[in-house]
């Protein structure tokens, strides 16, 4: 089963030994993408939004660029894991997740943790189907 890496300037590049993405092409014309998780830190400058709702904006734009760099959009997420280190911020979350996706919404896991990579607030991972 072939693997390819997926690389996209639009988000920030990996700060450990681990890929944006990765897909895996199936028998079919289809793959799957493996996108890793994204914070909310700007790619330009890779500093960490403040506040909690800005760094959601930017770990879903940067979802999105990776998913951009594999050809994929949106609708084609199947499943998300999302990471809180405060889960009273649920209800925001599936706020901005609403507004973004469309039903059917995809599978989804949220996980409320103690700490997260650089000190983010937010980070969400997706496979998606291409």
């Amino acid at each position: 089963m072939p693997t390819q890496v997926i690389h996209t300037d639009l988000a920030p590049a990996a700060i450990g030994p681990y890929s944006q993405a990765v897909s895996v092409r199936m028998d079919t014309a289809e793959k799957l993408v493996f996108c890793s998780g994204q914070i909310g830190l700007d790619p330009a400058t890779g500093n960490l939004r403040d506040g909690f709702e800005a760094q959601v904006d930017q770990a879903l734009a940067n979802l999105q660029a990776v998913i951009a760099a594999a050809h994929g959009r949106l609708g084609g997420i199947v499943k998300l894991t999302l990471f809180l280190t405060d889960l009273g911020n649920f209800a925001a979350v599936n706020a901005k997740m609403e507004a973004l996706l469309s039903k059917p919404y995809p599978a989804r896991s949220t996980v409320g943790v103690a700490s997260l990579p650089k000190g983010a607030l937010f980070e969400i991972e997706a496979i998606v189907a291409i």
